[in-house]
């Protein structure tokens, strides 16, 4: 088993991508890793159209199939490429789609997506609380820097030698008094 994850040429942790407050894959990524063709994967999703509400699975607008084409180099269309945007998958998904397939590599892989998928959570969450660390630790030295600041405020007042003038006790010789 270990062997034939060994064989995905990319992490499926970097194939995930984040559009509209989803993590999904891309469907030509969940085909390789379900080694089927893009074509099939799509048709057993429209097939089974019911088990895949929006929560589980859209299509790319234009403007998103556009910037992910530039930004990880997906076939371009017009030259043989792809002629319509690509499905994604949130994990629900991803784990259907499987089901639909039905193979044993999909359900093999449908756990090694699901995997995937948590570990990213937990990557995330320990980034969030990392991130809340951070703050409190900020806030902590920002009332610690005003309290040394007020201290060596108030050792600089004490070292100070006072400012109000001591009257000279005695006589001048020579000069009048007034």
């Amino acid at each position: 088993m270990v062997k034939q994850y060994a064989m995905i040429r990319r992490p499926v942790e970097s194939r995930i991508l984040f559009l509209r407050g989803h993590k999904v894959l891309l469907d030509s990524d969940l085909a390789e890793l379900y080694r089927v063709t893009v074509k099939r994967l799509n048709q057993q999703v429209k097939r089974n159209a019911e088990r895949f509400p929006e929560d589980f699975m859209f299509r790319l607008t234009p403007e998103e199939n556009k910037f992910l084409r530039s930004q990880i180099a997906t076939s371009n269309g017009g030259r043989g490429g792809r002629r319509y945007p690509p499905y994604v998958f949130t994990e629900h998904g991803a784990i259907m789609a499987a089901s639909v397939l039905n193979s044993p590599r999909a359900v093999e892989m449908s756990i090694f997506v699901v995997r995937a998928f948590v570990r990213l959570r937990e990557i995330l969450a320990s980034n969030r609380e990392l991130a809340a660390k951070v703050t409190e630790l900020d806030r902590r030295l920002k009332t610690q820097d005003a309290a040394i600041h007020d201290i060596v405020a108030a050792i600089k007042r004490l070292m100070k030698p006072p400012s109000r003038r001591i009257p000279r006790i005695g006589f001048r010789s020579g000069a009048p008094q007034q």
